[in-house]
Protein backbone atom coordinates (compact mmCIF):
# COMPACT_ATOMS: atom_id res chain seq x y z
CA UNK A 1 0.00 0.00 0.00
CA UNK A 2 1.20 3.56 -0.96
CA UNK A 3 1.41 5.86 2.43
CA UNK A 4 -0.66 9.06 2.30
CA UNK A 5 1.07 12.24 0.58
CA UNK A 6 2.23 14.62 3.19
CA UNK A 7 0.27 17.34 2.10
CA UNK A 8 -3.88 17.10 2.25
CA UNK A 9 -5.75 16.08 -1.12
CA UNK A 10 -7.81 18.83 -2.11
CA UNK A 11 -9.53 17.45 -5.47
CA UNK A 12 -12.36 14.72 -5.46
CA UNK A 13 -13.89 13.07 -9.07
CA UNK A 14 -16.69 10.89 -9.87
CA UNK A 15 -18.23 9.09 -12.80
CA UNK A 16 -21.95 8.56 -13.30
CA UNK A 17 -23.57 7.27 -16.56
CA UNK A 18 -27.22 9.03 -16.71
CA UNK A 19 -29.49 6.57 -17.10
CA UNK A 20 -33.35 6.70 -17.47
CA UNK A 21 -33.92 7.02 -13.97
CA UNK A 22 -32.06 10.14 -13.83
CA UNK A 23 -33.93 11.98 -15.95
CA UNK A 24 -36.95 14.29 -16.90
CA UNK A 25 -39.59 13.91 -19.56
CA UNK A 26 -37.24 15.64 -21.67
CA UNK A 27 -34.57 13.03 -21.21
CA UNK A 28 -32.11 15.64 -19.68
CA UNK A 29 -30.94 15.24 -15.76
CA UNK A 30 -32.44 16.39 -13.76
CA UNK A 31 -31.24 19.49 -11.86
CA UNK A 32 -31.56 17.47 -8.31
CA UNK A 33 -29.70 14.96 -9.25
CA UNK A 34 -27.25 16.67 -10.56
CA UNK A 35 -26.85 18.07 -7.09
CA UNK A 36 -26.70 15.86 -5.33
CA UNK A 37 -23.69 14.13 -7.19
CA UNK A 38 -22.14 17.69 -7.03
CA UNK A 39 -22.92 17.95 -3.23
CA UNK A 40 -21.44 13.99 -2.84
CA UNK A 41 -18.46 15.08 -4.47
CA UNK A 42 -18.10 18.20 -2.45
CA UNK A 43 -18.19 16.04 0.85
CA UNK A 44 -15.53 13.72 -0.55
CA UNK A 45 -12.92 16.60 -1.29
CA UNK A 46 -13.65 18.50 2.15
CA UNK A 47 -13.34 14.87 3.98
CA UNK A 48 -10.16 14.26 2.27
CA UNK A 49 -8.61 17.57 2.86
CA UNK A 50 -9.57 17.82 6.18
CA UNK A 51 -9.50 14.62 7.39
CA UNK A 52 -12.58 15.16 9.87
CA UNK A 53 -16.09 14.51 9.64
CA UNK A 54 -17.53 17.06 7.29
CA UNK A 55 -21.28 18.73 6.39
CA UNK A 56 -23.02 21.02 3.74
CA UNK A 57 -23.66 24.69 5.39
CA UNK A 58 -23.97 26.26 1.78
CA UNK A 59 -24.11 25.98 -1.93
CA UNK A 60 -23.66 29.25 -3.77
CA UNK A 61 -24.22 30.62 -7.42
CA UNK A 62 -24.94 26.62 -8.81
CA UNK A 63 -25.26 27.52 -12.47
CA UNK A 64 -26.98 25.08 -14.97
CA UNK A 65 -24.96 26.19 -18.36
CA UNK A 66 -26.16 23.14 -20.53
CA UNK A 67 -28.50 20.40 -20.59
CA UNK A 68 -27.06 16.56 -19.94
CA UNK A 69 -28.39 13.69 -22.07
CA UNK A 70 -29.21 10.23 -21.02
CA UNK A 71 -26.47 8.32 -21.88
CA UNK A 72 -23.59 10.77 -21.50
CA UNK A 73 -20.60 10.07 -18.96
CA UNK A 74 -20.55 12.63 -16.19
CA UNK A 75 -17.60 13.43 -14.15
CA UNK A 76 -17.85 15.42 -11.41
CA UNK A 77 -14.94 17.51 -10.00
CA UNK A 78 -14.66 18.98 -6.84
CA UNK A 79 -11.50 20.82 -5.75
CA UNK A 80 -11.02 22.38 -2.28
CA UNK A 81 -10.38 25.99 -2.95
CA UNK A 82 -10.71 28.13 -0.50
CA UNK A 83 -10.00 27.73 3.49
CA UNK A 84 -11.49 29.42 6.77
CA UNK A 85 -11.01 28.72 10.39
CA UNK A 86 -14.06 26.12 10.18
CA UNK A 87 -15.17 25.94 6.80
CA UNK A 88 -13.86 24.88 3.21
CA UNK A 89 -15.13 26.41 -0.36
CA UNK A 90 -15.42 23.49 -2.68
CA UNK A 91 -16.00 24.45 -6.54
CA UNK A 92 -17.61 21.72 -8.43
CA UNK A 93 -17.49 21.23 -12.14
CA UNK A 94 -20.08 18.63 -13.64
CA UNK A 95 -18.54 17.72 -17.47
CA UNK A 96 -20.80 15.73 -19.86
CA UNK A 97 -18.94 13.47 -22.12
CA UNK A 98 -20.55 11.96 -25.34
CA UNK A 99 -19.00 8.14 -24.60
CA UNK A 100 -19.07 7.88 -28.70
CA UNK A 101 -17.34 11.04 -29.90
CA UNK A 102 -15.53 12.06 -26.40
CA UNK A 103 -16.80 15.21 -26.86
CA UNK A 104 -16.79 17.07 -23.13
CA UNK A 105 -18.63 19.87 -22.52
CA UNK A 106 -18.67 21.73 -18.95
CA UNK A 107 -22.30 21.84 -18.13
CA UNK A 108 -22.53 22.71 -14.60
CA UNK A 109 -20.83 24.80 -11.89
CA UNK A 110 -21.33 25.33 -8.36
CA UNK A 111 -19.57 26.37 -4.91
CA UNK A 112 -20.43 24.28 -1.99
CA UNK A 113 -19.41 25.49 1.60
CA UNK A 114 -18.54 22.62 3.95
CA UNK A 115 -18.05 22.40 7.72
CA UNK A 116 -15.15 20.50 9.61
CA UNK A 117 -16.46 18.64 12.86
CA UNK A 118 -14.67 17.40 15.88
CA UNK A 119 -16.58 14.07 17.85
CA UNK A 120 -18.69 15.84 19.48
CA UNK A 121 -20.21 17.92 16.48
CA UNK A 122 -19.02 21.11 16.83
CA UNK A 123 -17.08 22.94 13.93
CA UNK A 124 -13.06 22.79 14.35
CA UNK A 125 -10.28 23.98 12.62
CA UNK A 126 -8.62 22.40 9.15
CA UNK A 127 -5.51 22.65 8.01
CA UNK A 128 -4.72 25.80 5.68
CA UNK A 129 -4.19 25.21 2.29
CA UNK A 130 -0.63 24.91 0.87
CA UNK A 131 1.14 27.36 -0.25
CA UNK A 132 2.35 27.85 -4.28
CA UNK A 133 6.04 26.00 -4.59
CA UNK A 134 9.12 27.35 -5.74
Amino acid sequence: MTPAPDTPATEARMLEIVFPDHTNHLGTLFGGQALAWMDKAAFIAASRYARRTVVTARSDQVDFRLPIRQGQLVETVARVVEVGNTSMQVQVDVVAEDLLSGQRELCTRGRFTMIALDEDGTPTRVPALPGPVG
